[in-house]
């Protein structure tokens, strides 16, 4: 579980300073603030745009094209279900209906308490393990309702362990 720290012009122009003279820097700065902030917040469009001498449209697009970049902070847990062919031919599409259906929340949605956020992607490069998911950075192969259901439950319960800390 990371918590990423609240927006900061500050921290972001220091990151912006890391990589401005680097070329095609827009890339590498946007990956460093989601990295850093869990999302690309609204301030920073101008501030890149400020910085880099391009236009704000610009920045925008490059943040909307590219689906790996949120706009909205994501819950404690990412969970990444492959929506690829082979996991498709699997079941993958079942899958992550009772994903949606057990988190009561939307693909691209965060749940209500913010502990996770569903984000459909095309392929995990674990075609041979399909259906796959990736939780927080881990690969899981074969993984159906039962395993997703305790995968998730065993992630609720050590968030409630930490915070019982």
């Amino acid at each position: 579980m990371s918590v990423c720290p609240p927006w900061s012009a500050e921290r972001a122009m220091s990151i912006v300073a890391e990589h401005a003279r680097q070329r095609g820097a827009l890339l590498p700065i946007l990956h460093a603030l989601q990295e850093t902030f869990g999302c690309i917040d609204d301030a920073a469009i101008p501030l890149l745009a400020g910085a880099l001498n391009l236009s704000r449209a610009d920045v925008h697009g490059v943040v909307s094209f590219y689906h790996d970049f949120r706009r909205t902070r994501p819950g404690r847990h990412v969970v990444k279900m492959c929506r690829a062919e082979a996991c498709q031919a699997m079941g993958a599409d079942a899958l992550l209906d009772h994903a949606r259906r057990s988190l009561t929340i939307d693909a691209h949605g965060t749940t209500a308490d913010g502990a996770f956020s569903l984000e459909p992607v095309f392929c995990l490069g674990n075609c041979a393990l399909a259906p796959a998911v990736m939780i927080d950075g881990v690969l899981h192969g074969r993984v159906g309702p039962e395993r997703f259901d305790a995968l998730t439950a065993d992630l609720r319960a050590q968030d409630q362990a930490e915070d019982a800390r």
